[in-house]
């Protein structure tokens, strides 16, 4: 199986270029997807560096659906089969994609100021804080934790902040210094 997998990159990579990423680190993972090129999310556009699928043992849709966002072409996971893995590569050289675990891409939508509010939440940042940073009233921001925590089914600040930590609501930031 190993000897197919070989086969197939030396094959189907030549000039196209792809790069099966399975270092589990994610600080490795993301320094190579966010220095990648400038690919649109989900694909590669012509003349762009090698096409990255990331070859993880994490089988969860908020890694495939940052994977997507940062442009990787697929996403497969280690318990797939050997021929899951060639067919990835197959579909990548082929210009196409493939992900084994769907990218959850947001079934409910955050606006760009819940986004805004939020990310601060998960900083640790009070109401006053929020609003004095955001420009507007501590009310305001009260108004869009309220309609946060309706739509999420949360309870408190810590439930929608662990919330969007562990189910990738939010972009990860960069740890390049």
């Amino acid at each position: 199986m190993v000897a197919d997998l070989a086969s197939t990159v030396k094959a189907l990579a030549g000039p196209t270029g792809i790069l099966v990423v399975q270092r589990e680190s994610t600080v490795g993972g993301r320094a190579i997807w966010q220095n990648s090129g400038d690919r649109p999310a989900g694909g590669r556009t012509a003349g762009s560096r090698p096409a990255i699928i990331l070859w993880t043992a994490y089988d969860y849709p908020q890694y495939a659906a940052f994977a997507y966002r940062a442009g990787a072409a697929g996403f497969v996971v280690k318990t797939a089969p050997t021929a899951e893995l060639v067919e990835a590569i197959r579909r990548v050289a082929a210009g196409g994609s493939h992900f084994s675990s769907r990218p959850d891409l947001g079934t409910l939508p955050l606006s760009s100021r819940e986004r805004e509010v939020l990310e601060r939440i998960v900083d640790g940042r009070s109401n006053d804080e929020i609003g004095g940073e955001l420009g507007v009233a501590t009310r305001t921001v009260e108004a869009h934790l309220t309609r946060l925590f309706e739509r999420y089914d949360v309870r408190s600040r810590t439930e929608l902040a662990t919330r969007a930590i562990r189910e990738g609501w939010l972009d990860v930031p960069s740890t390049a210094e």
